[in-house]
C-alpha cells in the first residue's frame, strides 16, 4: 500500500491585527490582501506614514514582524502600516507577483489617503529582507507614470541586488537606481550571509552616486534578521526615529 504524501497545510495571515484598522487592499486570484493600520491616537494630521512589507523570501513570513515598528510610529505621531502579499507557500506565486501586490498596497494607500488621515506626500515604504526588496523595488523599478511611489525608505537587511538570479534579474533595484528619488535608511549586519553586506554597501554607493541619500547602519557581527531582537529590535528602531525626523516626518 502505498500513503499520499499530503504537505503540511500553511497557516493563514491574520486577517485583524490588536490596535490596528484593517482594509482589503487588493482582491487577486488566490484570494484577498489585507493591510493594517496603526494611527496615532490624537490629532487631526494629516499625519506621514510608512508600509511595513514582512520578510520570508517570497515564500513565507509573518504579517505581524513589523506590527511593533507600526506601533511605535503612532505612538511617535505617524501612521505605520503593515501590509500583506503573496508568497509561494500560500499562494503558489512568484516574486514578481510580490512586487505588483506592493505596488497595489501603495497604490491604495496614496488613493485613501485623505480617509486615513495619510499625507500623501509623505508615505514612506520599509521592509526587511525580501520585504527590504519590494519596499525598494516599489521605489525604482519601472512602472506606468501613474503608479504613486515611496517618498522614503526604510530597508532592514534588504535583498536590493538579485542580479545572480537569472530569474529575477528584471526584479532588481540595484540594477534601476536613478537620481531624484526618497531618501534611503538601511539597517544590516556586516556578518550576514543571507544578504550580504557588501550588497547593501553597493547600492548605497549606486544610490549616492546618482545624488540620492543613502544611509548605511551596520551592525558589527550580525547575521541575517539580527533587527528583529533586543537589543538590536530598540537600537534600530531609534536610528529609524532620528532618520525620520531629520527628513521632516516626526518631530
Amino acid at each position: 500500500m502505498f500513503l499520499l504524501f499530503q504537505a503540511p497545510a500553511v497557516a493563514p495571515q491574520p486577517t485583524t491585527l490588536p490596535g490596528a484598522k484593517s482594509f482589503v487592499y487588493r482582491t487577486t486570484p488566490q484570494g484577498e490582501l489585507r493591510l493594517h493600520v496603526f494611527t496615532p491616537a490624537s490629532g487631526d494630521g494629516p499625519f506621514p506614514a510608512a508600509v511595513f512589507f514582512f520578510g520570508g523570501g517570497w515564500t513565507n513570513g509573518k504579517i505581524t514582524q513589523f506590527a511593533p515598528h507600526s506601533e511605535y510610529l503612532a505612538k511617535r505621531g505617524m501612521i505605520g502600516i503593515v501590509a500583506d502579499y503573496r508568497v509561494r507557500n500560500r499562494h503558489q506565486t512568484k516574486p514578481a507577483d510580490a512586487v505588483d501586490d506592493a505596488n497595489a498596497a501603495i497604490a491604495w494607500v496614496h488613493a485613501h489617503a485623505a480617509e486615513l488621515k495619510i499625507d500623501p506626500a509623505r508615505i514612506a515604504a520599509g521592509g526587511g529582507s525580501a520585504g527590504g526588496h519590494l519596499a525598494a523595488a516599489a521605489l525604482l523599478l519601472p512602472a506606468p507614470k501613474s503608479q504613486p511611489r515611496p517618498s522614503a525608505l526604510l530597508l532592514f537587511n534588504p535583498a536590493v541586488d538579485l542580479s545572480r538570479r537569472a530569474e529575477m534579474a528584471a526584479i532588481s533595484p540595484a540594477a534601476h537606481v536613478r537620481s531624484k528619488v526618497g531618501p534611503t535608511i538601511i539597517f544590516h549586519g556586516d556578518a550576514d550571509t543571507t544578504v550580504p553586506w557588501q550588497t547593501v554597501v553597493d547600492f548605497c554607493g549606486k544610490m549616492r552616486e546618482a545624488g540620492n541619500r543613502c544611509e548605511l547602519e551596520t551592525a558589527p557581527g550580525q547575521k541575517h534578521g539580527f533587527f528583529n531582537t533586543e537589543p538590536w529590535l530598540g537600537k534600530t528602531m531609534g536610528q529609524m526615529d532620528a532618520f525620520l525626523v531629520s527628513i521632516g516626518y516626526l518631530k
